[in-house]
């Protein structure tokens, strides 16, 4: 997602205090302010910038000694190992991708803040901040491995080790499931993801190419005429200067969406109304879409796929608006270079192929990733015969970035049950074991255990072939990994 996505609320002023302390005291610590609670971690790996201890999140507080490095690869990382560890890792995988061109050292460092639930419940936490911005979801995936053999060969090897991903983080982590989770020594015991793209890449952001020929039509400021045109799959000319205000600015222009109703003209309202009706975007994250599909899309195509289109929309009928007929007749249409599709799909679909304990956990009114991504997921394990590892939960939240403390506590402790005894939780159990979490955390229990998500193409339009599960089968991808230069390069 655009920079911002994928990052839990609710604790914005701990998190700023957590932020300036790690600040002050320096990403990097001298060795010698190893608290002595914490294990001292092991001879420090070749060419590696070994963890150094630093200061915790507000969040965190003194609960734990907490670390930061750089590994190998470039990506900085942040890792805390409770006072009171319970001898279990969790490995987190960020929501993004973030944009910039090299690892942020912050990410890290924010994200351990921001889920320090995990902390909370004993678990030692381990975040990277992958090697570089951008799209790259094998990247990100690796760089995510990576971290998890650092930390054991820096402290221990943990008694259980679980993924967690959170929105496009959901994507890293179950691409990191098939990738390092098929056959032998499996380094992973279990998976939490959370809010998660998980309909990959291919189709995934289908509904943000439809949102962008359709705000087009309508608004025809994106670009505008007296400026140079562009085909719109590539989101924006490589070198555009074109920001997020800008984008602010010409989305008030055409809908008037920073107005009250009652302050927008009758062209600005019926533009904003057949733009949302048509893409079922809510309107409170159309701004967000709209970034993304255009400063992502950019990335994607210019600095991932060297301009290839990977994006479709032909076939698709465009429905909901006060005129379909001429909505279809006008809007931009364009097909996917193959080649490109190709390397989308194969850096960022999902096969299915999971040998581990799967639990999700989705807010229904996610206005981000919307919840029939679950829907994809199931259908891809069930399409790769491995449905079985698979539970998943839904919350009636309406918040993507961060949800109730108790019911992530509350998931961490039904995976953990389900490892560690095989005890397979169901919906409507894990809905009645958060009350126990909520009396610490407070947050509130927010489960609908007998809601199902409706078929992906029940919200996105599905383009040709878009309603088989999975968008890549493992077969394909095994054929695809032969090709050199697949896929997207870290």
């Amino acid at each position: 997602m655009f920079r911002g996505h994928g990052r839990a609320g609710g604790r914005g002023a701990a998190l700023a205090g957590g932020l300036a302390a790690v600040i002050a005291a320096g990403l990097l610590a001298p060795a010698s302010a190893a608290p002595a609670a914490v294990p001292a971690p092991a001879n420090a790996l070749a060419n590696t910038e070994r963890p150094q201890p630093t200061a915790c999140p507000t969040s965190v507080g003194t609960k734990a000694d907490c670390y930061t490095g750089r590994d190998t690869s470039g990506a900085y990382y942040a890792i805390a190992v409770p006072k009171k560890w319970n001898g279990s890792l969790v490995v987190h995988a960020h929501g993004g991708p973030d944009l910039g061109a090299e690892s942020d050292p912050r990410r890290s460092v924010e994200d351990l803040g921001r889920w320090s639930v995990m902390v909370d419940e004993g678990y030692a936490w381990a975040g990277s901040s992958y090697r570089r911005g951008g799209y790259g979801t094998r990247m990100a995936a690796a760089d995510t491995e990576s971290l998890r053999k650092l930390f054991t060969r820096e402290f221990r090897e943990p008694k259980r080790t679980y993924l967690h991903g959170q929105s496009w983080g959901g994507d890293v982590a179950a691409k990191a499931i098939e990738t390092y989770g098929a056959g032998g020594r499996r380094p992973y015991d279990g998976a939490l993801l959370t809010n998660g793209v998980l309909g990959g890449g291919s189709r995934g952001y289908d509904y943000r190419v439809d949102l962008r020929v359709v705000y087009q039509y309508y608004c025809q400021n994106h670009p505008r005429p007296s400026e140079p045109g562009y085909p719109l799959w590539s989101g924006l000319p490589k070198g555009s200067t074109m920001t997020g205000k800008d984008i602010e600015a010409r989305l008030q222009e055409c809908t008037g969406l920073a107005s009250a109703p009652a302050d927008r003209t009758a062209r600005q309202q019926r533009n904003l109304d057949d733009i949302l009706a048509v893409t079922r975007i809510p309107e409170r994250a159309l701004e967000s879409h709209l970034k993304f599909a255009t400063f992502t899309f950019r990335d994607i195509v210019h600095e991932r796929l060297g301009g290839r289109n990977p994006f479709s929309n032909r076939g698709v009928r465009y429905t909901g608006s006060h005129d379909d007929k001429a909505l279809n007749a006008g809007v931009e249409r364009f097909s996917a270079d193959p080649t490109a599709a190709r390397d989308l799909s194969y850096d960022s679909d999902l096969t299915g192929k999971v040998a581990i304990p799967v639990l999700t956990l989705h807010a229904i009114d996610d206005p981000t990733a919307f919840v029939e991504h679950e829907a994809a997921y199931r259908a891809a394990l069930r399409g790769a015969g491995r449905s079985r590892h698979l539970v998943q939960t839904f919350t009636r939240e309406t918040e993507h970035s961060g949800l109730s403390a108790a019911e992530y506590a509350n998931s961490l402790a039904a995976l953990d049950t389900w490892v560690r005894k095989g005890r397979k939780p169901t919906p409507a159990s894990v809905a009645a074991s958060c009350p126990a979490f909520d009396a610490t955390y407070g947050t509130g229990c927010f489960y609908d255990p007998r809601f199902v998500p409706g078929d992906y193409a029940s919200r996105v339009e599905a383009r040709p072939g878009g309603h088989t599960w999975p968008a890549m089968t493992a077969v394909q991808e095994k054929a695809w990994s032969r090709i050199p230069g697949v896929g997207i390069a870290p």
